[in-house]
């Protein structure tokens, strides 16, 4: 077991130590970094669980880190440091867009996203879009932020979705993205490693395929990725809706794709991986 955990954790570090290369981190950097995890994770899900308190040299233990620089990190910690998160309008917008995109009323006959009036006393609009998603932001902001990014454009007084997805272009939302959307899926195959109800976790898989043929078939995907997180969106906006009580919980639905070369020595497999 030891040696398969090691494999997949180098699977796993691998392209996150590449693009940390890339960015002038150090191994130095990433091991400071590490240490925060460690004393945080210990903090998290080795706590008064058992009956002992969680003292400095308790958690010094645990993760073999001297317990002077544990008291640091817990102070650190507590302050909320190294927190990143998308900023409030980066989340508005990309509610705005997955309603527009999910919500009955706001598509035509083919079930795609209606062009959309600014504003009007009754009916879809993006004003009223904005109402939809409780956005406590004004529409005009919205409207310039998605507009910024190229996702709509406005036609007269109409608004016209270009792109189903909203993907901010400032580095830090986007590696706030990275950090949510892979610590997820990674959270779910965790949760799937340790037993109990496993999550659903699966990939399709071929290798040896012609690069011609994926450059045809690659936009193709995207759409049917797109179209079952639309399917996904409008289900569970809909269950939403009914009077449920009892403890609230967030969840992530997510869709990839990867290629990359293959060698010629590698084998040729396809199918599922679970």
């Amino acid at each position: 077991m030891n040696e398969a955990l090691k494999t997949a954790v180098l699977s796993l570090l691998r392209p996150l130590v590449r693009y940390l290369i890339g960015q002038g981190w150090t191994f130095g950097a990433l091991a400071d970094l590490l240490k925060t995890v460690y004393v945080a994770e210990v903090t998290r899900h080795y706590g008064e669980s058992d009956g002992r308190p969680l003292t400095d040299s308790r958690i010094s233990l645990l993760s073999g880190i001297h317990r002077k620089e544990v008291k640091r990190l817990r102070l650190d910690l507590t302050a909320g440091q190294g927190r990143i998160s998308l900023r409030h309008g980066t989340n508005v917008a990309a509610q705005v867009i997955a309603a527009w995109i999910a919500t009955e009323g706001y598509q035509n006959q083919a079930g795609r996203p209606m062009s959309l009036p600014l504003r009007a006393e009754t009916g879809p609009s993006f004003e009223a879009l904005t109402r939809l998603v409780k956005a406590d932001m004004r529409p005009g902001t919205l409207l310039d932020e998605l507009l910024r990014v190229g996702v709509i454009v406005v036609e007269g007084e109409m608004v016209r979705l270009q792109r189903t997805a909203y993907v901010s272009d400032l580095p830090e939302d986007q590696l706030a993205f990275l950090g949510t959307n892979v610590g997820d899926h990674l959270q779910s195959a965790i949760h799937n490693l340790e037993g109990g109800p496993p999550y659903f976790e699966r990939a399709l898989y071929f290798d040896d395929l012609p690069a011609e043929m994926l450059e045809q078939i690659r936009a193709d995907l995207a759409v049917m990725g797109n179209g079952l997180l639309r399917q996904a969106h409008q289900q569970v906006t809909q269950m939403d809706k009914a009077p449920l009580s009892g403890r609230r919980r967030r969840m992530r639905f997510g869709v990839y794709y990867y290629e990359e070369p293959q060698k010629a020595a590698e084998g040729r497999k396809n199918g599922d991986d679970g």
